[in-house]
Formats: structure tokens, C-alpha cells, sequence
């Protein structure tokens, strides 16, 4: 699930599963609205089907990335969920209203009551997956499936099984991008960078900002990175020394991540924001987004990493 939930409900329950599935066009399905049609577009709508609002703006990248991805789900979904676009500089007075404060933002309806959301742009195996769960459509697809087993598989360490699923998955679907990326992680993960780099150099340039592509490219550079930071006993004597050595902090968190303890890693560049967040022109800082790219949105690490950075930026 997401990273942010709005209020409790049972998802999709109470909508007719075929309701408006017949001769409903996208015009009907997808549509923009402003503070004036709110109640009727969204709240008075979502007594009949789902109503999913995509709050976005024009000069927000991710919104870009999840926008036609919500779309296609959408569309996919044949009337049993309709989607609402607000654009936020245009109605700042809802924004403030649904206390936005970072976009892309998503929240679910369902008989004129919030009952699911999330903050910031998914995977479209997930876009598809918060749908299905607004239509009452919980069943996974075989390629899903397929996809889900090379995902956990790739996050065991498995890689040579993850490799194969998505090898398999590309074999149906030549431009599945999630695949794409996973296989480039998982070269990553054998220690084949040079592979890996082939891999991502195949991603149409339309798609180089997808959230599974910027996992793998994150992956690939802290995989680089890590290849050169030194011995990690000697880090810790240094850092323990020398609590100051930023410098040594830094590097220890990389050999951290390099041994697979993302969370210690996590620690020891929070720790560098706390001492001295602009060191090195905020070098951990980025270290940490970087990081969680490679985590995904959804993973607990992430989660609670970005809630402990956010208390250090604004405290």
C-alpha cells in the first residue's frame, strides 16, 4: 500500500461492479474539474462508482509519469471507477481544503467519503493495483502475478529467479518498463554493472523518469559508488573517534549499503543532516533520496526515513 491513507472504508464493496460499464466513453470516465463542481464531480459521483482525484500540476514531473498511468487503469476498469483532475494552481482554495502539501497527490471516494490514497507517483503494477481495489477487481492477472513473484524475488536476493521472470515478461510484453528495470537491478545485484548500464540504455527516453527506472539507475550509481569506500570496521572506528568526520560517516554509510544494511546506512546519513546539513553541498542528503529510490516509495525504510528527515529539515 501507499505511503498515505486517507480515513477506513472497504474499497469498492459498496459500488455495483458493472455499474456504468456499458457505453460509458473516457470523456464520461476521466475529467477535469475545479472547487465549483467538486461536490458534484467527486462526492455526488461517488455514490454511483469510485471516484479517484489526481490533484497535479503543469510543472510537476512525477504528475506527468502517474497522470496517463491512472488513465489507462481507468480506462481499463470499464466504468466501475471514474477519475477526477484538479489542477492545484488553479484551485489553491481545495488544495488547502484537502491539505495537499506535495504532489502528485491521490485520494479515492466512495459513497462522498474519503477511503484510500497516496502520495507521489507509483509503479503502474500498483496505479493498477489501487484501481482494481476501487472496483471490486482484486484478481491479479498472470503477468502480475508473475511480476509480484520476479519483485519479491528481487528483493530476497534472488537474482537469478527475478532475472528470469523478467526475462519472461519481456518476452510478452517487449516494452514493459518495470521488467526492464528489474532486470537491470538484478545485474546490478550479480555485480554485471557494465550489463546493467546496457539494460537501462534501452529505455525509451520518454520513459527515463519512471519510478522503476529511477530505482535501477539509483541502484547502478550507489553500486559504483559503494565499489571504493573502504574497509567498514576501520569507518567505524574513525566515525566513533571522530563523531565530526563527516567525511568517514558518509563512506561508512556506503559500505553499509554495499554489506545490505540499508537501515544502519540510513541512520548514519540521517545523522549527517542532523550535525551539518549542507556538508559537502548536502551530499548525505541526496545520498538518503537517492537511497530511497532504490527502497521504492512503499518500503517501510523509505517511509519512515523520509518522516525522520522532514522532522530534521523542518525542526
Amino acid at each position: 500500500m501507499a505511503e498515505f491513507i486517507i480515513g477506513a472504508g472497504t474499497k469498492g464493496a459498496n459500488a455495483p461492479a458493472a455499474a456504468g460499464a456499458t457505453g460509458v466513453g473516457a470523456a464520461v470516465l476521466i475529467k477535469d474539474s475545479d472547487t465549483k463542481n467538486f461536490a458534484n464531480d467527486v462526492l455526488t459521483a461517488s455514490r454511483e462508482v469510485p471516484v479517484i482525484v489526481d490533484f497535479w500540476a503543469p510543472w510537476c514531473g512525477p504528475c506527468k509519469q502517474l497522470g496517463p498511468a491512472l488513465e489507462k487503469a481507468v480506462r481499463e476498469a470499464g466504468g466501475t471507477v471514474k477519475l477526477v483532475k484538479i489542477d492545484i494552481d488553479k484551485n489553491p482554495q481545495l488544495a488547502q481544503q484537502m491539505r495537499i502539501q506535495s504532489i502528485p497527490a491521490v485520494f479515492a471516494f466512495a459513497n462522498g467519503q474519503p477511503v484510500d490514497g497516496f502520495i507521489g507517483a507509483l509503479p503502474d503494477s500498483e496505479v493498477k493495483a489501487f484501481v482494481k481495489r476501487l472496483s471490486g477487481d482484486t484478481g491479479p492477472s498472470p503477468l502480475e502475478e508473475v511480476m509480484a513473484q520476479a519483485k519479491a524475488a528481487l528483493e530476497s536476493g534472488d537474482f537469478a529467479t527475478a532475472a528470469n521472470m523478467f526475462g519472461q515478461i519481456l518476452k510478452n510484453e517487449a516494452a514493459n518498463i518495470e521488467a526492464l528495470a528489474g532486470l537491470a537491478r538484478c545485474y546490478v545485484g550479480h555485480g554485471d554493472l557494465e550489463l546493467a548500464k546496457q539494460t537501462l540504455a534501452m529505455v525509451p527516453p520518454a520513459q527515463a523518469n519512471h519510478v522503476a527506472v529511477a530505482g535501477a539507475q539509483a541502484a547502478l550509481s550507489l553500486a559504483q559508488e559503494v565499489g571504493s569506500v573502504g574497509n567498514p570496521l576501520e569507518l567505524q572506528a574513525k566515525v566513533a573517534a571522530n563523531p565530526a568526520d563527516h567525511e568517514a560517516r558518509f563512506n561508512l554509510a556506503l559500505a553499509l549499503i554495499g554489506s545490505g544494511d540499508q537501515a544502519g546506512a540510513i541512520d548514519e546519513l540521517l545523522a549527517i543532516v542532523r550535525r551539518s546539513r549542507e556538508w559537502n553541498e548536502q551530499a548525505a542528503r541526496k545520498q538518503l533520496v537517492k537511497l530511497f529510490a532504490v527502497l521504492g516509495p512503499t518500503h517501510e525504510l523509505t517511509m519512515a526515513g523520509r518522516r525522520r528527515l522532514s522532522s530534521i529539515l523542518f525542526s
